[in-house]
């Protein structure tokens, strides 16, 4: 292969396409939670992670746990730890079968906001999506985001 083979060109323009839509999305939500919840879009995601989380065995997440599923490194993930506890969204304590294990769990006024802020994060998610429909670069790629959901919310 080349660096001007077909297929790389195909997979590259791909690339570009699934980056874009998901700098889109991810600006047009980032906007929408700003303005109406002071949250970003970590730490909307952060919140929402926790928030699933239960008390039966392996329902709390440990700190790598988390950061992966926030896409973002350990430290980071720390750091955004610190400031939601700092704004009294979230709350750290000892495992209690692992005293070097520390779990996180969203406060009762962290859960109040992201329950204010969902239906802001699924209407701009739905407007950004139907905004990059109209790209014919990006309506594929929208179609396939749509084709993802579980099929409980799948229209019938």
């Amino acid at each position: 292969m080349t660096a001007t083979d077909p297929a790389l060109t195909a997979l590259a323009q791909g690339w570009c396409a699934l980056s874009l839509l998901h700098s889109r999305i991810e600006a047009h939500i980032e906007k929408a939670l700003q303005a109406h919840h002071d949250l970003s879009v970590r730490e909307y995601s952060l919140l929402d992670v926790l928030s699933r989380q239960h008390s039966g065995p392996g329902g709390h997440l440990q700190m790598r746990q988390v950061a992966e599923a926030v896409l973002l490194s350990q430290s980071a993930t720390t750091r955004l730890v610190t400031r939601l506890e700092d704004r009294g969204l979230l709350t750290r304590y000892l495992c209690d079968t692992d005293r070097r294990g520390i779990y996180t769990d969203v406060t009762a006024t962290g859960q109040a906001l992201l329950a204010q802020a969902r239906p802001s994060n699924d209407s701009a998610l739905r407007e950004a999506l139907d905004a990059a429909a109209e790209n014919p670069e990006l309506a594929p790629l929208v179609r396939t985001v749509e084709e993802l959901r579980s099929p409980a919310t799948r229209p019938a």
